[in-house]
């Protein structure tokens, strides 16, 4: 297994791979937020995305 580090470009990219587009990628944001709060905040937080940014992706 590789050793790769998983990041916000790796996980839109693999979105995009098999056809989501933004609009669906928000819906799954939604969805993800509405049912699990805490893990979407530490799902964003394993993408090591920034305080600011979490906070405007949960707010969609």
């Amino acid at each position: 297994m590789s050793n790769e580090v998983m990041d916000k470009d790796k996980w839109v990219l693999l979105f995009k791979e098999i056809g989501l587009d933004e609009a669906t990628m928000v819906k799954w944001h939604r969805e993800f937020e509405s049912r699990y709060p805490d893990g979407h905040q530490s799902f964003l937080e394993w993408l090591n995305i920034p305080s600011d940014e979490i906070g405007r992706i949960r707010a969609l």
